[in-house]
């Protein structure tokens, strides 16, 4: 089993792995959660991560997929005791995004597409406060600064010098349109942006409103890659419920999607342009609006 500092993806590869041994004994989920008097629903959150598993059930599930090899079962037992240590987040306490947290935090690439907002990988302080403050009107101070420190602290993962992982962020006009905070706030946004996007690991593009209709426009996703396993994750972030689509069949029509968003969109060095104009506008008169300046058009400038 490859290792993974990360409880999250940890908790991912031991399922994959039991999942595999229950399907090569020839067993249903169905048929092991009876054999072990448990729900069957506990044994699908454990095959897909999202539950931990301690080593005593790890060892009554090999135990019954017929696994005779001492070393196997010992090294799946080892991984469940590990996979059991919580993510840096668990301490912040009730933080609503914690499974797509630790999946980000351990992933290897993310390929994201916003209509709306700035991907919170790439806010700044300013911009991540204010679009909290817009957005959840319901929580108290207390949490949203709960939420602002979490969010900046998720953007380690993308900057860490060392380790950074592959981001691609396929931007909506409209989220850059939008002012979140103030001007002011929306120009430092939008050269942090345009500087982030400079780095080697991050690309970042514009799907100009001349595109027209396109596959986006049902709404936000984003594409997860581990290093250790061809299995990905989609992320759909919803108001009340996140959805996360794991088999292949679920998860190849957003990489299809992706393709024609990253086809349809402006290039990385067109892109920088159409935020440098949108910066200018910001630093013109303030009567006026952050809107496309007079004399450019995107037309003509999608790949």
């Amino acid at each position: 089993m490859a290792a993974n500092g990360q409880p999250t993806v940890r908790r991912r590869r031991l399922g994959a792995e039991l999942r595999q041994l229950r399907k090569a004994a020839g067993m249903t989920s169905t048929e092991a959660a009876r054999h072990l008097l448990v729900s069957q629903s506990k044994i699908s959150l454990i095959e897909t991560g999202r539950r931990p598993i301690n080593p005593r059930d790890v060892r009554d599930l090999c135990r019954l997929y017929g696994v005779t090899d001492q070393d196997v079962v010992e090294a799946l037992m080892r991984a469940a005791k590990e996979s059991g240590q919580q993510g840096w987040w668990v301490s912040c306490g009730d933080v609503p995004y914690g499974v797509y947290i630790g999946l980000e935090t351990g992933a290897s690439s993310i390929h994201t597409y916003e209509p709306l907002v700035l991907p919170g990988l790439l806010q700044t302080r300013a911009y991540a406060a204010a679009l909290i403050a817009g957005t959840a009107p319901l929580i108290t101070d207390e949490q949203a600064a709960v939420s602002l420190e979490v969010r900046l602290r998720r953007q380690h993962r993308a900057h860490h010098p060392a380790r950074p992982f592959r981001l691609w962020a396929i931007l909506d006009e409209s989220a850059l349109h939008r002012v979140v905070g103030d001007r002011e706030t929306m120009r430092e946004q939008l050269e942090y942006l345009n500087t982030l996007g400079a780095q080697p690991h991050i690309t970042v593009q514009v799907l100009p409103h001349t595109a027209g209709a396109h596959a986006g426009l049902l709404g936000q996703f984003s594409i997860l890659g581990f290093p250790d396993s061809d299995a990905g994750v989609v992320y759909l972030e919803r108001f009340t419920s996140d959805l996360y689509l794991e088999k292949y069949v679920d998860r190849y029509p957003y990489h299809v999607m992706y393709d024609h968003l990253q086809a349809q969109a402006l290039n990385p060095e067109d892109t920088r342009h159409f935020i440098n104009d949108l910066i200018k506008a910001l630093q013109a008169a303030p009567g006026r609006p952050p809107g496309r300046p007079p004399g450019r058009s995107a037309v003509g400038l999608a790949v």
